[in-house]
C-alpha cells in the first residue's frame, strides 16, 4: 500500500513539472522564415523573378550556362566595347553581356560578381554601387574592372532595364 501511495504522489508531482512548448526559431536561426526549398525563384533588382541565379548570388557567374540562356540580357554590348577600349571591348561576347545582365538584375547593391571569359582569357569584376530609379524605370550605377593580360580598364557606368527585361547601358 505504502508503494502505491507513493507511486500515485510521484505522478502526481510529475504532472504539476511544466513541459516546454515547441516554439518558432529565433530570428537569426537559418530555418526561420520562407527558404529556398520553399521557393526556388531569385527575385531580380526589378522583382523578376528568375528560377536560376547562375551563381551570381554566390559573386560569379557561370557564363557558359548564362552564354546559353541570357546572351540577349543585355543590350549594347558595343557601347561598352567602346567604353572600354579597342582590344578588351572586342572581346564582350553573348556569355559576357549575359553575366552583365544578370549580375546588374540579381546582385546585391556593392556585391561584386566575377567571371572569366573562357574563350578570350578576359576577367570581369562587376560591382552594382547605387540603385537609381524604381521598378518602372530601373537603373543601376554600376562599376566593372576589366583585364586582359597586362591590360586593365575600370569602368563606370549605369545601365537601365527595358520592359522587356534587357539591360541597356545609358552611360
Amino acid at each position: 500500500m505504502k508503494r502505491i501511495s507513493s507511486a500515485l504522489l510521484a505522478l502526481i508531482a510529475l504532472s504539476l513539472v511544466p513541459v516546454p512548448a515547441p516554439a518558432d526559431p529565433p530570428p537569426w536561426a537559418p530555418a526561420h522564415g520562407w527558404g529556398k526549398t520553399n521557393d526556388p525563384d531569385y527575385v531580380g533588382y526589378t522583382g523578376k523573378k528568375w528560377q536560376k541565379d547562375y551563381g551570381i548570388i554566390d559573386g560569379h557567374c557561370n557564363t557558359q550556362a548564362v552564354g546559353a540562356v541570357l546572351g540577349g540580357v543585355v543590350g549594347g554590348g558595343t557601347l561598352i566595347g567602346a567604353v572600354i577600349g579597342a582590344k578588351v571591348g572586342r572581346a564582350l561576347d553573348d556569355a559576357d553581356r549575359g553575366c552583365m545582365g544578370h549580375a546588374l538584375e540579381l546582385a546585391g547593391e556593392h556585391s561584386k560578381v566575377v567571371w572569366t571569359n573562357p574563350n578570350s582569357g578576359v576577367h570581369y569584376e562587376l560591382t552594382p554601387t547605387r540603385n537609381v530609379g524604381d521598378r518602372k524605370s530601373a537603373c543601376r550605377e554600376f562599376t566593372t574592372l576589366v583585364s586582359s593580360g597586362k591590360v586593365s580598364e575600370a569602368v563606370q557606368g549605369v545601365a537601365c532595364r527595358r520592359a522587356n527585361g534587357e539591360w541597356v547601358f545609358r552611360s
